[in-house]
């Protein structure tokens, strides 16, 4: 925890409000804009470029931080935010970049981008100045042209080098002493039930290490295509996406959205909202939401979250269980309880290559 936290944390902490990390929400950003506005009128700084990225300034650098430090830039930037102010920093970055608005990358921006990494390799820092980028954008979109990429289904052999470079990057990320132990179950038994909590099949994987290590595709559709695996291998192969099941998830999960009422997406607990449809990872839950709402909500990027949810919940809710009422009696089948969530699974029973693996390809593109 840095210093500068203490006392914000304290107040937070005497107002009941808890601590956050991972997105921010919408409510977040208009807080933080303020925050960026109110600081430069206080300070006379002319714009939030000059504030958050002063070396591009080399004769005014000096003069703002001065101002920085006198008028306690950390504090100021994270007031009603309650977040650690490194973590409200590097957002305040992102939003104010002027780099990172810069539209579709062109032929000659492309070429650039190319010549540039042959002769500073991945220093994306260095490269994004040299075309007016942002270090994340010339980054992810290397990656989307560095190599020929398939596209389509993939095949068994994708599928396959897929699951064993998730393996590797896993078991890396695993500390000095979690690896010996698992040598030394290794040894004991070569067929032995390794064990692995769940957060870690999806949480923390670096994407491009993977996509290295598959050469055939880019890291975004190695991410989602694991999703799609791992949803796949928790749920026992059970289909979740079609006919009674299908049904019965999507209702669960908008009459779970309609009780929690939350003002943002960013706000929910998607590993909590996952348990309501079955022990599947928080990518399948988001990406079920995304669908339901581009499907069923018109116009739905104009609407807020609420009223997304409020459409969902008295439009499309009761057209979803009249359809699921006459499938069942159709099919004569009944609505399953979801699966309780595992804590644990076993190494084998997530991370296994045989002639079935093809049959990963199911209908799903990446």
């Amino acid at each position: 925890m840095y210093r500068d936290d203490l006392g914000r944390f304290k107040e937070f902490k005497a107002q009941g409000v808890a601590i956050r990390f991972g997105k921010f929400s919408a409510k977040e950003n208009k807080q933080l804009e303020r925050n960026v506005q109110e600081f430069l009128a206080l300070t006379g700084i002319e714009n939030a470029d000059k504030l958050l990225y002063a070396d591009r300034y080399p004769e005014e650098k000096a003069v703002i931080t001065d101002l920085k430090r006198k008028y306690a830039f950390r504090l100021h930037i994270g007031k009603g935010i309650a977040r650690p102010w490194k973590l409200v920093y590097y957002r305040a970055k992102k939003m104010f970049d002027i780099n990172n608005y810069k539209g579709r990358y062109s032929k000659g921006d492309t070429e650039k981008l190319k010549i540039y990494h042959s002769l500073h390799g991945n220093d994306w820092k260095k490269i994004g100045e040299m075309v007016a980028r942002s270090s994340l954008s010339v980054a992810l979109k290397f990656s989307q042209i560095s190599s020929e990429r398939n596209h389509g289904a993939w095949s068994k052999t994708e599928t396959q080098k897929l699951i064993k470079a998730v393996e590797e990057v896993i078991l890396k990320k695993m500390s000095p002493q979690d690896l010996k132990e698992v040598d030394s179950k290794l040894q004991e038994n070569p067929e032995g039930r390794l064990s692995i909590v769940r957060e870690k099949l999806y949480k923390g994987i670096s994407w491009v290490e993977v996509e290295a290590k598959v050469e055939t595709r880019n890291w975004m559709q190695c991410k989602s295509k694991w999703s799609e695996i791992l949803t796949k291998r928790m749920t026992s192969g059970r289909d979740l996406s079609r006919g009674v099941n299908g049904l019965q998830a999507k209702i669960r999960l908008i009459e779970r959205l309609y009780e929690i009422n939350v003002e943002d997406a960013n706000e929910i607990d998607w590993e909590d909202l996952a348990s309501t449809i079955g022990d599947v990872p928080p990518s399948y839950v988001q990406t079920k939401f995304y669908k339901l709402k581009a499907t069923c909500v018109p116009f739905w990027q104009k609407k807020t979250f609420p009223e997304i949810i409020d459409y969902l919940y008295e439009t499309s809710l009761p057209l979803l269980k009249e359809k699921l009422e006459k499938k069942m009696e159709k099919t004569g089948t009944e609505v399953q309880t979801p699966t309780a969530p595992k804590r644990v699974f076993l190494f084998r029973d997530i991370f296994y290559c045989d002639d079935d693996s093809e049959g990963e390809d199911g209908n799903g593109k990446s």
